[in-house]
């Protein structure tokens, strides 16, 4: 962090970091042995696996934008504590749960704590402006870190301790993330005039162009997410016919791998300040490997590299575009601001859950690729026709875009 942040702002910055990542990691781990464990649970579908995963983005959903404009009043530190307990009451649920319907519903607990949006308005709250940047980035690359680390550590609690044990793990760092909350000041809450509610925030908001687009942007790089791994697990286990130790691996050296890629390049973005040109390039990665996977999704050296250049793609995504909402919003509207933004990530789990699921029934893994693809194309097309301008400074520290 930057001189100008006093040390207390960055030890809380870096527990921010460490609940969102422990947060994330919980909810993380089924990803890489859901599809193909969830197959022998009462009651599975390929539709009601995709929503069992995608289920708590569509909670997460509902939940964030209200939360964050809530943060606002009640004090952020309260809204995460909410938001942990219903994170360990969902997981406590799915732990003991024998059916599909039941671990829907605790899926669906986990995601109502929605403190997404929150955290990040807390980590701008103890920030300076010239410091935002850098602890935003860090908030980012905490997630990636969890993605990362919960990729690999899915499979390997899952070989000793099957599903249960993950939900078991998820409630315990859902506690110790509770307590990490000691080492974070409480801050003054912002000042809000009497008229301001909820409606006002939320339409300031929703009439940001840009920041519209930077939402539609981080729906459509998890719903993509989600629906990829629907697919992978049975490409891993059944196509390409992995065994569980060696899927622990290969998730293993392509997740190192993408990060040591990513870090540079998102260190590069925000050096030469050309944002706009690396989300791009991002996007048209992400568009390269669900393309590609359509044609060379059997072949394991084919999705090895195509994983490794993906999740390069996604950590450097995962990392910029929540700076530039936290840049652009404006300050008495930042965690409506968040919480849309969030809403908007977590929606797009939802989504690509729900559309992955059901190409899987229907079309199979081709059809998974294929929405993919789309959901890719799309993204493109909007994100090369988006003005960013990086916001000045002004006297009151507050930001604008051109």
């Amino acid at each position: 962090m930057e001189k100008t942040l006093p040390q207390q702002s960055r030890t809380a910055v870096i527990a921010l970091a460490i609940i969102m990542s422990i947060r994330m990691f919980g909810l993380f781990m089924i990803l890489p042995i859901f599809s193909v464990y969830a197959a022998t649970i009462e009651g599975a579908t390929a539709t009601l696996i995709g929503v069992t995963l995608g289920i708590y983005g569509l909670t997460q959903a509902l939940f964030q934008i209200p939360l964050g404009a809530w943060s606002d009043r009640v004090g952020r530190k309260t809204i995460i504590v909410i938001g942990l307990g219903l994170l360990c009451i969902g997981s406590v649920i799915a732990a003991i749960s024998h059916s599909m319907h039941w671990l829907i519903v605790g899926r669906a607990l986990q995601g109502a704590g929605a403190i997404g949006s929150t955290v990040l308005a807390l980590v701008a709250d103890i920030t300076h402006e010239e410091s935002r940047s850098k602890a935003m980035a860090l908030m980012g690359l905490s997630i990636g870190c969890a993605f990362v680390a919960a990729m690999i550590a899915g499979p390997i609690i899952n070989h000793w301790l099957r599903l249960s044990g993950i939900f078991w793990m998820t409630s315990v760092l859902a506690l110790i993330g509770m307590s990490l909350l000691w080492l974070i000041p409480t801050p003054p809450k912002p000042m809000i005039d009497a008229t301001t509610n909820l409606r006002m925030q939320l339409k300031q908001t929703l009439h940001n162009a840009t920041l519209w687009r930077l939402n539609i942007g981080i729906f459509a790089l998890h719903a993509i997410l989600t629906a990829l791994f629907i697919a992978i697990p049975i490409v891993l286990t059944r196509e390409i016919t992995l065994s569980e130790s060696q899927q622990i691996w290969l998730y293993f050296s392509i997740l190192i791998g993408s990060f040591m890629l990513a870090v540079p390049l998102i260190v590069l973005a925000e050096k030469k300040q050309k944002i706009k040109t690396f989300l791009v390039g991002a996007i048209m990665i992400i568009l390269f490997t669900q393309f590609s996977f359509i044609f060379l999704y059997q072949k394991l050296w084919a999705t090895i590299v195509l994983l490794l250049i993906f999740f390069a793609a996604f950590t450097l995504l995962e990392a910029t575009l929540p700076s530039l909402v936290s840049k652009i919003a404006p300050p008495r509207n930042k965690g409506a601001a968040m919480g849309v933004y969030s809403s908007s990530q977590f929606f797009g789990i939802f989504v690509g859950g729900l559309l992955g699921g059901l190409a899987l029934s229907y079309a199979g893994l081709l059809g998974v690729f294929c929405i993919c693809t789309a959901l890719a194309l799309a993204w493109l097309q909007l994100a090369i026709a988006m003005p960013i301008t990086q916001p000045e400074k002004t006297e009151n520290m507050k930001t604008r875009i051109a």
